[in-house]
């Protein structure tokens, strides 16, 4: 058995013999039934990537943080008040439509949209997240990663709340064209950023931060999604305050 270390650059890996294949953070490697040729090989990735030798992409050290925090994170987001924000969101879809929770985190929002009769698709990158979620929610909680997004014309909305924040600039223009190409004809996103002008990793996860300005102009970049509204927020964590949030409103017209 030959094995390379391969990192995808672009486009998606198509399967030719093989059932199934998954995506799994460092964290998670020891939770598969491997057989005892692969477990040799697991051993070397672990030793490998614990001593530094295999650079990690942002996407994945940003899942491996979520992996590690999935309790913490749950904790301190799934009571969070977004009832001003969601009011926005939904009064701008028909109702009993059609939402995709798009990086659903501790599933707060999901749940939200749930017990007001929506119909709710809920997904997360992070393994551990989705569990939780799954169990918060009362739904399944499916495990993909945001560029893994194929659906074309099925979601009244998109609510993508402090989620697609983690994606590289190049990255999150191709989500949101995806995202685009998932919603419906006049189908609404929401979603959120950090007020400012950072981008790359802190404190374990990658960020691209903007202003009014800068999310207007990077909005340029071809995306089929027309802006009607954005607004400046504070955090609503305790202690957090001094935290500005970006937030928008965009159409596919």
């Amino acid at each position: 058995m030959a094995c390379y270390w391969c990192s995808v650059k672009e486009g998606h890996l198509t399967l030719l013999e093989h059932e199934a294949a998954r995506w799994l953070p460092l964290a998670n490697l020891r939770q598969v039934n491997w057989l005892p040729a692969d477990v040799l090989v697991l051993e070397e990735i672990e030793k490998t990537i614990n001593k530094g030798r295999f650079k990690m992409n942002k996407t994945t050290e940003t899942l491996l943080y979520y992996e590690k925090n999935a309790e913490s994170f749950t904790d301190n987001t799934a009571n969070v008040d977004m009832k001003d924000i969601q009011s926005r969101f939904l009064k701008e879809l028909p109702e009993g439509a059609y939402i995709l929770d798009l990086g659903c985190g501790s599933g707060r929002d999901t749940k939200v949209f749930l017990e007001k009769g929506y119909r709710v698709d809920a997904i997360d990158g992070s393994e551990e997240l989705c569990k939780k979620a799954s169990t918060f929610t009362g739904i399944p909680v499916k495990c993909m990663l945001f560029q893994e997004l194929a659906a074309a014309d099925v979601y009244d909305g998109v609510w993508a709340c402090a989620s697609i924040l983690h994606l590289p600039k190049k990255d999150l223009a191709d989500v949101l064209c995806k995202i685009a190409a998932a919603l419906k004809q006049n189908g609404v996103l929401y979603t959120s950023f950090k007020h400012g002008s950072f981008e790359g990793m802190r404190n374990g996860r990658y960020f691209t931060d903007f202003t009014e300005d800068s999310l207007r102009e990077f909005w340029k970049r071809t995306i089929p999604l027309t802006i009607f509204e954005v607004w400046t927020t504070v955090d609503v964590r305790p202690g957090r305050e001094e935290e500005r949030w970006i937030n928008l409103l965009a159409r596919r017209d």
